[in-house]
């Protein structure tokens, strides 16, 4: 068996956790690849919700859909993923199946825009309410970046704290590697918190 990098695991929990019909959420769209697997994975009968604050990862990501021509079952949101239950449809609200994040910057553009542990923690803990039992969030954490080891810290904070009752949360990633390689976080939701 080979170990995955942090990424490629989390596609592997989404390739196991999400079946056509499934409402999932790419909290960070970036240049559109987890977007384009998890419109893959939900088929026409599903629903994905994209969401990234810069205009040039929501294009990028609309033109990958388009040229796969897996647009039509997906919602792109030019905002923060903190806000993302004010675009869920109504029929979406609480039934999402899997949600995914890469931390940081988008790659090739400017990197003083990041994601930040305050809209980070808001969008998870949404989400995590939001997450059917049984479902999961997966969050690659890139870190070496200024910015990155906050972020890290509120995060690692944040799930360490979760209740064992209602969660199971694995923290996935290669300790012998340079340059603070990115590592895994993923939560399962086992059952409802009361």
């Amino acid at each position: 068996m080979k170990l995955h990098r942090a990424l490629d695991y989390a596609h592997e929990l989404m390739k196991q956790n999400l079946a056509p019909g499934d409402i999932a959420i790419d909290g960070t769209c970036g240049n559109g690849h987890d977007t384009l697997l998890l419109s893959e994975l939900v088929g026409s009968a599903g629903h994905v919700y994209g969401f990234d604050i810069q205009e040039a990862a929501i294009q990028s990501t609309a033109d990958r859909l388009h040229r796969h021509h897996l647009e039509q079952a997906v919602t792109l949101i030019q905002d923060s993923h903190a806000n993302f239950p004010h675009y869920l449809e109504e029929a979406h609200t609480f039934q999402i199946q899997a949600g995914i994040f890469n931390l940081g910057y988008l790659p090739g553009s400017d990197k003083s825009i990041i994601t930040e542990a305050e809209h980070t923690l808001k969008a998870v803990h949404e989400l995590l309410a939001h997450l059917k039992v049984s479902g999961i969030l997966a969050i690659v954490v890139y870190h070496g970046h200024e910015g990155g080891q906050a972020e890290k810290n509120a995060l690692l904070e944040f799930a360490g704290q979760l209740d064992q009752t209602y969660y199971n949360v694995l923290q996935y990633g290669f300790i012998n590697q340079v340059n603070t390689p990115p590592f895994l976080l993923a939560i399962e939701k086992k059952a409802k918190p009361e």
